[in-house]
């Protein structure tokens, strides 16, 4: 069992600089009003096995997990994360829409051992965070500057 959150909003930003700026997970600092911190924990450029470490807020509690990169793609991008506890993926779906992008969003969560009894109470307060990221995120793609065409 498991907690999905999932949300889709269109942004006037081009898909190739929304997918340049969430490649790099850092950024979710940003747009993410649960991450205190986001460092990456490796060298060189973003690709398939990047990492970061991200420390999250959530109910009062601190907690950090270990993220990778596990796909890479021009409309989308994976990330996968893992502490003792829990294991979290964040799918995120780029697609050209009109003049601009449609972003999906979509974040899954899997307690370990007994916290997964807490799944149900947990539902609200991670649809309460999603509904977050959604009014924050389309305002950080909107400012964002055009990346140059490679």
């Amino acid at each position: 069992m498991a907690i999905t959150v999932e949300r889709s909003f269109r942004v006037g930003t081009p898909a190739s600089t929304v997918v340049a700026y969430l490649e790099d997970f850092a950024h979710t600092e940003e747009w993410d009003p649960g991450t205190v911190r986001c460092r990456r924990t490796d060298a060189g450029p973003v690709a398939v096995g990047a990492r970061w470490q991200n420390t999250s807020r959530f109910r009062g509690r601190e907690t950090t997990l270990d993220y990778r990169l596990v796909t890479r793609e021009p409309d989308r991008l994976v990330f996968q994360g893992s502490n003792r506890s829990v294991s979290a993926t964040d799918d995120m779906a780029i697609r050209p829409h009109g003049d601009g992008t449609l972003v999906t969003y979509r974040a899954t969560l899997t307690f370990k051992g007994v916290l997964r009894l807490a799944e149900p109470l947990l539902r609200g307060a991670f649809d309460d965070l999603a509904d977050a990221v959604e009014a924050r995120l389309p305002a950080v793609l909107g400012a964002l500057p055009p990346t140059p065409a490679a």
